[in-house]
């Protein structure tokens, strides 16, 4: 039976995103409705990994122990209503660094399909910004966006023309969970009428 995964982003899919960036657990406030998707996910068999760029290590606004403070409080905040998430990926590097793990690069995806033994292709990733699905895209995910993070305002869940064709479009993390386990058809595409 193959591996059912689904990769999230954590800033503005999982938790409120924050131009500061998140620095502490009092700093990490959940999404409405996230911690509940994504243990709905788990209780239907899904592995749920989570990949994210994490800038504020390079630029020194934060050190491993606040990061890990933050991932600890998100995973028992998680279990408090019976979720997990079986592994977290980061990226570490500042944007000047020119690594292959920054998203939009695919780094971060293919290190999760190399620990899984999995191809990707199919396996949805779920982000707030043009760069998540850039880096979707570019390892082979179904991209799914969500309007809780960078593109809160995108009207008529209708996106520029510079994110993927195959783009999905949902409200926040409840709807595409919905959407996933009805297997329903994709909601929304670039250019959409």
């Amino acid at each position: 039976m193959p591996l059912k995964l689904v990769i999230l982003d954590r800033d503005g899919t999982i938790n409120r995103a924050s131009p500061e960036f998140v620095k502490s657990p009092e700093e990490w406030h959940a999404l409405p409705g996230c911690l509940e998707a994504i243990s709905r996910l788990n209780h239907a068999g899904f592995h749920v990994v989570m990949a994210t760029n994490q800038s504020g290590l390079g630029r020194g606004l934060f050190d491993m122990g606040a990061l890990n403070a933050v991932h600890g409080h998100m995973l028992k905040s998680l279990a408090a209503v019976g979720g997990r998430i079986d592994a977290i990926f980061y990226c570490p590097h500042a944007p000047d660094e020119a690594c292959t793990c920054r998203k939009p690069a695919p780094g971060l995806l293919l290190q999760i399909a190399e620990l899984y033994g999995v191809d990707l292709k199919g396996v949805p990733y779920v982000g707030d910004s043009l760069r998540d699905m850039q880096a979707a895209q570019a390892a082979g995910c179904d991209p799914h966006l969500v309007l809780t993070g960078r593109y809160l305002k995108v009207q008529d869940q209708v996106l520029p023309p510079t994110f993927p064709l195959n783009t999905q479009v949902h409200a926040d993390l409840t709807a595409f969970v919905e959407h996933l386990l009805r297997g329903a058809a994709p909601i929304s595409q670039p250019g959409a009428t």
